[in-house]
Parts: C-alpha cells; structure tokens; sequence
C-alpha cells in the first residue's frame, strides 16, 4: 500500500512539474515591417502580402503579429522607426526597399532581416554574394541594373529613330552607377545619346523634366525608384504627357497612374514570395544560409489612352508582347 501511495505521489509531482509547460501557449511570432512609403501607396504590396502568408498557414492576427511602420516618403525617419522595431525584439524585419533594409542594417546585425525586393543586393552592400549572403540579411533581387538595358531596347522599338533619351536617377542610390552601365552599353549599341538627370528628392522630378525638354530629349527612361518617387506617381505620368515625352518605367504602378510603358519584375509575385524566407527563419534557418532570390516573373505594361495623349502610336509587334494593355 505505501509503495502505490509513493508511485502515486511521484506522479503527481511530475505532472505538477509538467503542466506548466504544456499550459503554455505557442508563441505567436512577430514580424516587424519597414518602408519608405505610405499604406496608401502599398495597398497592392499588402495583399501579396496577404496572400503570401494564407499560402503559408499564417492568419495575421491569429498566429502571426505584424508591427508595420512607414516612413510616409520621408526617409529620414526610417532610422529611427528601424530602431524602434529593433526594441519591440520583433523575430524578424522585412523591408520594402533599399532604404529601409539600410536603416534596419544599421539598427541592428542580430535580427534576421529579410528584403521584399532589392535592385542591387550585392551593389547596395547587404549582401556579400546572392549564393552566399554572409549575414543577417537575404531575401530577393529585382534585377533592376540588368533589366534598364532592355527597357531602353524597348523605347528603341517604339521610336525607331530615337536618338536622344533622358534618363532619369538617383546618384547617391548605390545601384544607381551599374543600371547606369548597363543602359550605356544598350545606348552604344542602338546608337542613341544619353541625358543623365539627378532626382534626389520629389521636388526635382518636375525640374529633370524640364531639362529633359531643354536638352532635346525625345524620351524618358525613369530608373528612379521606391519611396523617393512611389507618392507622386501620377504627378510623374502627368509631367511627361505635359512635356510630350515618352517614357519608360521598371513598376507597372506607374502606368496605371497614368504613365506610357513599364517593363520590369512582377512585383507582387516577389512580395508574395517574401514570406517564404520569413517562414524558414522561424523554423531555425539562418539568413547567412539562404540564398538572395533572382526574380522569375516578369511582366511589360502598356497604356494606350497615355499613348494617344502625346500623339504617339505604338507598333502592332510590340502591343502584342505587353501583359497588359490599358485602352
């Protein structure tokens, strides 16, 4: 009898010893996210993003908690929105672009960081090599400096003779000096000259188009990209029809506020593929280990009621190639 009340209390105390553990609730993880822009520039980006986690199991506010914080197009505020994500001990921080995975590098080398879209991962510092990232931060690449060659390519095809374009970009954005090369190269070979104009800042959106007229420009290749210039999209397409440019951009966001053409990386795609990384780092993957994705869809935008705004007429080859066609 006492060797079955001293089994007895033995169990009694172990399951004491257990249930609180098994009491416990599963931690629910929480992602902090940074971005130059405002929501209401994001609404589509929010629901890639949306339908990238529902594809992972992930319901936000049920089993996975997200702290957003937009910098409103003002960028010197991601810094310290940056830092107050790193003190909320989030498990890990998604950026919206290169200005927002910088001022996350710089708050912190301990949390996971994982980028949305990066023109230049490598180019831009973040990364030591797309195989072999090396640190805290992985995520996915646009392609950007590589694709600016072909979207010169396509401004060729639709003004056969063009022999002048203006290219608008950021000298201080890293990535900025290889897109640059890479549309020399595309220029050299279509024999077309080159018009470089600096946007640093949305107010100098309206003076580069302004030189752009005065320079003779006969185009307009836009490489500018992210926060700087996601607010004033429609201020942009409504400056070049003013200025009877055609222009090209790398987002289709801008052709359907208004602008010509866009050729660049399906970005929703890329923002519904973001969560995967998010998704291996919570199950104990290291970023270090993780390999910077190179997009895999791509996709070209037309406007046809832009075209017909600045008299210009775009050939029946290349209508049918876009993925889309405003009319």
């Amino acid at each position: 009898m006492k060797k079955k009340i001293t089994f007895l209390t033995l169990c009694a105390m172990l399951f004491a010893l257990c249930f609180p553990v098994w009491a416990q609730p599963a931690k629910v993880p929480r992602i902090g996210y940074l971005t130059g822009q405002s929501l209401s520039s994001e609404l589509a980006r929010n629901e890639a993003y949306r339908q990238g986690l529902l594809e992972l199991g992930y319901v936000e506010g049920k089993n996975i908690v997200i702290e957003r914080r937009y910098a409103e197009g003002k960028l010197d505020r991601l810094p310290a929105l940056a830092a107050e994500l790193v003190r909320l001990k989030v498990d890990v921080i998604v950026t919206g672009g290169a200005g927002s995975t910088r001022a996350a590098k710089e708050a912190t080398s301990t949390i996971p960081i994982v980028m949305a879209q990066d023109t230049n991962p490598v180019g831009n510092g973040f990364v030591a090599s797309l195989a072999r990232p090396g640190g805290n931060i992985t995520g996915l690449s646009t392609l950007a400096p590589e694709l600016s060659g072909k979207q010169l390519e396509i401004l060729k095809e639709v003004i056969p003779k063009l022999s002048r374009v203006a290219v608008l970009g950021t000298s201080t954005t890293p990535a900025n000096a290889q897109m640059q090369r890479e549309i020399e190269v595309a220029a050299g070979a279509f024999g077309v000259k080159l018009q470089y104009l600096d946007v640093l800042s949305p107010k100098d959106i309206e003076t580069a188009f302004r030189a752009a007229g005065k320079g003779r420009a006969e185009a307009v290749l836009m490489i500018v990209s992210g926060a700087l210039t996601s607010s004033h999209r429609t201020q942009t397409a409504e400056l070049a029809a003013k200025s009877r440019l055609p222009a090209i951009y790398s987002n289709r966001s801008y052709v359907e506020a208004g602008g010509l053409m866009s050729y660049g990386v399906n970005a929703n795609d890329l923002n519904r593929r973001v969560w995967t990384y998010v998704d291996k780092i919570l199950k104990g993957a290291k970023p270090s280990d993780l390999p910077v994705e190179q997009p895999i869809k791509f996709e070209f935008f037309i406007n046809l009621k832009a075209a017909k705004q600045i008299g210009l007429t775009i050939p029946p080859n290349v209508l049918v190639r876009a993925d889309k066609v405003i009319r």
